[in-house]
């Protein structure tokens, strides 16, 4: 048995008006949302009383998804550190090509998100950067140069 697709990436957000915006900025629309609770929730989670709102949002090109979670129910868990390095182990990066990464870092720079490094070109290939999303995510940007 192989995989068939990648489905959705998920991420746990505490505010997500603000999650929504930070990727509409980049051009994903809002392909749904719901409040998700009950048994089999709390059964593929292991936790009980889950209740959750998601924005199911999806990539222009149609392919990409993304579920931002924001739970009500139980309270978040921090984590140490709360906003991790990019050398932590873990999910690294979430990688987006974009028209301009000039034009998608003032946009979501206006939303308060934080350049990490610095935007570079690498090669003739690319200009990239790294961007501290929503939760901390490292929300990283790719403008093909060729």
């Amino acid at each position: 048995m192989t995989i068939t697709r990648l489905d959705h990436i998920s991420v746990v957000v505490d505010d997500l008006a603000s999650a929504t915006a930070f990727f509409a900025a980049l051009g994903m629309t809002v392909e749904g949302e719901m409040r998700v609770e009950g048994p089999w929730v709390d059964r593929v989670n292991a936790i009980d009383d889950i209740q959750i709102d998601i924005v199911m949002m999806r990539t222009p090109d149609g392919e990409g998804r993304l579920e931002l979670t924001k739970f009500h129910n139980p309270d978040l868990v921090a984590v140490e550190p709360a906003i991790a390095p990019p050398n932590a182990p873990g999910l690294r990066s979430v990688m987006f090509t974009v028209d301009s990464v000039v034009d998608a870092v003032a946009r979501l720079r206006a939303l308060g998100a934080e350049l990490i490094g610095e935007v570079v070109q690498y090669e003739d290939m690319y200009r990239l950067c790294y961007m501290r999303g929503p939760a901390g995510i490292i929300v990283a940007l790719a403008e093909e140069l060729a």
